[in-house]
């Protein structure tokens, strides 16, 4: 069990955002932890039928078993290391934990084609 799996795992069990939690994820995550915490507070993590998306600040990131489309995934992340995610894929994983991914009863791709 990783470092992720074990904050994830404290979340599902308070099914809230802890303190405790909250310093473990900024401690694993730095910077990225923070953003992802900020993102889940706003509601930006939207669960489609095909898709979960996080909305950022300019864009929004499809993540998929702990991959993301985002520049940061992409170029600064070791993907063969599951303690090194982009805050997109931390915050889906907080939501998830604590019920709080915004559910839209439709496919992200037609969405997206309006966007």
């Amino acid at each position: 069990m990783t470092a992720v799996d074990e904050w994830e795992r404290q979340l599902a069990d308070a099914g809230t955002l802890t303190p405790d939690t909250v310093d473990r994820i900024m401690r694993l995550h730095g910077d990225r932890g923070d953003q992802a915490i900020e993102a889940v507070s706003e509601g930006r993590v939207k669960e489609y039928r095909d898709f979960t998306v996080v909305v950022g600040h300019a864009d929004e990131y499809v993540v998929e078993d702990d991959g993301c489309t985002c520049k940061d995934a992409e170029y600064n992340l070791d993907a063969e290391d599951p303690e090194e995610l982009c805050w997109h894929a931390i915050a889906v994983r907080i939501a998830r934990a604590i019920g709080e991914t915004d559910e839209h009863d439709m496919w992200y791709s037609d969405v997206r084609e309006f966007l």
